[in-house]
C-alpha cells in the first residue's frame, strides 16, 4: 500500500499538552480585515489548494470571515461554526495570508502543498492475503466455540479476547468509529455489526451520507476494511472474530480515492465532528494526517492544520468520544529532543528536516486527551518498527512483528483480519494495534456505559499490563544493533506506557 499511516493518539505529557495547548490558545488575531488582493480580484494565477481557516466562534465572527474569504478569491467548501473551522478552496497565492490578518481569524493555512487535482500511515509491507492452504490449516486447528480462522488469531488470546467475549462481547449501544479509507460492511464478517446511520464519506471535508459512500473505492483501498475486522468480527461461525464481536462499527472515509490514499485535515475535521454529532462513542485513528508527518508551530500552514484539527477532536471529546490513534510505525522516540523526518511534505517532493516533536507535533496522535497506542508482538514486546516515548504512549496493543513468530497454523506474526470483498488478510503496524485499544475501549463503554473519555482512559490505562523494560538492549530486528532504548519502571514506561491492555479484565 502506497501510504497508509499506523499512528498514534495521545494523552501528552503535561508540558507538551500545556505547550500545544498554549500555542493554539494564544494565536494572534489581527486587528482589522485586509484588502482582497489585486489577484484575488483580478485573476487566480496559483494552483487551487484547500485552506483551513480557524476563527473565533461567535455568529458575528464567522459571517465577516465568510465574507473576507470570498473577497480573496475563496470557495467555501464547509463551515464548522461550532469549533470555528471554515474549510476553503483558494488558487488565490494570497489566500493564507490574507485570512490571517483579517480580524477573528486564529490561524489560517493550506492544508496541502499539491493541487487539489494532483494525484499517510506506512504499515510494514503490503497485505498479505490468507492463502485456500493457510485458511484450511487453521480450519483444521480451530476448536470448539472459535471461528474458523481463530487458530491465526494469537492476538485475540494475547490479550484475552477469547475469553471475555464468553463473558461479554460487548453492547450494542456502543459503536466505534473508523476514521480510514472506508469499510466494506457487505463483509460477511462485517455486515451484522456494521451501523450504516452513523457512516459517511468526508474526503471532501464536508459529511457525504449517501448509501454507500462510505465503502472503499476498490481493494486496495483495504485498510478501514482490517481494521473493522479487528474490532467488531462477528463470531457468526464465519471467517474470524473480533476483539468486541458484539458491538458496532461505522465507517468515516477519509482516506483520497486514488493510488495515493492521503488522509487530509479538512477530511479529518470533517470526520471527527460528524463521530461528535452521531452519537459515536469511541473512534479509530490509524494514520497520520498528511501531508507533514509532524507539524510545526512555527510554520502558518502547519500551525492551521494543529489547530483545526484540534479544535475538531476536542469537540469530538466534550461531545462524549473517545479518540485512540497509533503511534507510528518510524520507531521514532516521541520524546526525544530532536527527530529527522525524511517523509514530508507526502504529497510533494519530500525534504529532509530536523524537528522538535515537542514543538513539531504528529497529528491525531499528538493532540490532548488522544490516547496514544504502541504495537507489541505475540511475545509481548514491542515491535520493531513502533514508535514510543516516556509521557507520550498511554497503553499498548498487538500490531503485529514479523520477528516474533506464533505457534498458528501460518507461523505469520502479523495479524489476521477482514478484506475487502470477502477476503482475509495479514497486516502489522501501529495500525493494527490501534483498533485493539478501541476494541477494550469499547468493552469498557459496554461495562460502564456512563463513563467519559478521562475516565475510559483511566480505566484502560488500569486495565492493562506492563511488561516492563527489556532486561538488557533492545533489538527489535535481530541484527545485532540498538533499536530503542526504554525509559521508566515496570508501571509506567516509553515503549508500553501502562501496559499491553487486557480485554478480559475490561469485562470483569
Amino acid at each position: 500500500m502506497a501510504h497508509l499511516r499506523s499512528r498514534r493518539g495521545l494523552a501528552l505529557a503535561v508540558p507538551v499538552v500545556l505547550s500545544l495547548t498554549a500555542s493554539l490558545g494564544l494565536l494572534p488575531t489581527a486587528a482589522s480585515a485586509a484588502p482582497p488582493t489585486t489577484r484575488a480580484t483580478q485573476a487566480a494565477d496559483g494552483p487551487t489548494l484547500a485552506y483551513v481557516v480557524n476563527t473565533r466562534t461567535d455568529h458575528r465572527t464567522v459571517e465577516s470571515v465568510r465574507r473576507a474569504i470570498a473577497r480573496n478569491g475563496g470557495t467555501i467548501i464547509a463551515t464548522y461554526d461550532k469549533i470555528g473551522v471554515i474549510v476553503a478552496h483558494s488558487a488565490n497565492p494570497d489566500f493564507g495570508a490574507a485570512l490571517r490578518a483579517v480580524r477573528g481569524v486564529q490561524s489560517a493555512g493550506a492544508t496541502r502543498t499539491a493541487p487539489l487535482s494532483a494525484a499517510g500511515t506506512t504499515d510494514e509491507g503490503a497485505v498479505q492475503v490468507l492463502s485456500k492452504a493457510q485458511a484450511a490449516k487453521a480450519e483444521q486447528r480451530a476448536t470448539a466455540g472459535q471461528e474458523p480462522l481463530e487458530a491465526d488469531q494469537w492476538d485475540l488470546r494475547t490479550i484475552g479476547a477469547d475469553k471475555a467475549a464468553v463473558i461479554n462481547p460487548g453492547s450494542r449501544s456502543v459503536t466505534v468509529g473508523i476514521i480510514d479509507t472506508g469499510v466494506d460492511d457487505t463483509h460477511p464478517d462485517i455486515a451484522p455489526n456494521f451501523s450504516a446511520s452513523q457512516s459517511a464519506n468526508c474526503v471532501s471535508g464536508k459529511a457525504d451520507t449517501t448509501y454507500g459512500a462510505w465503502r472503499p473505492v476498490d481493494a486496495d483501498h483495504y485498510h478501514g476494511t482490517h481494521v473493522a475486522g479487528e474490532i467488531a468480527a462477528a463470531r457468526n461461525g464465519i471467517g474470524v472474530a473480533g476483539v468486541a464481536p458484539g458491538v458496532k462499527v461505522a465507517s468515516i472515509t477519509v482516506a483520497q480515492p486514488d493510488s495515493t490514499q492521503l488522509f487530509y485535515p479538512e477530511s479529518v475535521v470533517c470526520a471527527f465532528v460528524f463521530a461528535a454529532d452521531h452519537g459515536i462513542e469511541i473512534t479509530n485513528n490509524s494514520y497520520y494526517v498528511d501531508p507533514w508527518l509532524y507539524n510545526c508551530m512555527d510554520d502558518p500552514d502547519q500551525r492551521a492544520i494543529v489547530d483545526a484539527v484540534n479544535r475538531a477532536q476536542l469537540y469530538a471529546q466534550r461531545k462524549g468520544t473517545l479518540n485512540v490513534a497509533s503511534a507510528g510505525n518510524s520507531n521514532d522516540d516521541l520524546d526525544a529532543h530532536a527527530l529527522t523526518d525524511v517523509s514530508s511534505p507526502d504529497d510533494s517532493t519530500a525534504v529532509t528536516r530536523t524537528v522538535d516533536p515537542h514543538e513539531c507535533f504528529d497529528v491525531p496522535t499528538q493532540l490532548p486527551g488522544v490516547v496514544t497506542v504502541s504495537a507489541v508482538g505475540v511475545d509481548d514486546t514491542k515491535s520493531y518498527y513502533s514508535s514510543y516515548g516516556q509521557g507520550v504512549i498511554d497503553v499498548a496493543g498487538p500490531g503485529g512483528d514479523k520477528y516474533q513468530i506464533p505457534d498458528t497454523p501460518s507461523k505469520n506474526g502479523r495479524v489476521l483480519s477482514t478484506l475487502p470483498n470477502g477476503q482475509y488478510g495479514f497486516l502489522q503496524g501501529t495500525s493494527m494495534a490501534s483498533p485493539h485499544v478501541a476494541a477494550v475501549a469499547a468493552l469498557l463503554k459496554s461495562t460502564h456505559p456512563h463513563a467519559t473519555p478521562a475516565r475510559l482512559l483511566a480505566l484502560l490505562k488500569a486495565e492493562a499490563d506492563n511488561p516492563g523494560c527489556p532486561a538488557g538492549p533492545y533489538d527489535g530486528d535481530g541484527d545485532g544493533v540498538v533499536d530503542a532504548t526504554c525509559v521508566g519502571g515496570k508501571h509506567v514506561n516509553g515503549f508500553y506506557g501502562s501496559g499491553v491492555v487486557d480485554a478480559l479484565r475490561a469485562v470483569r
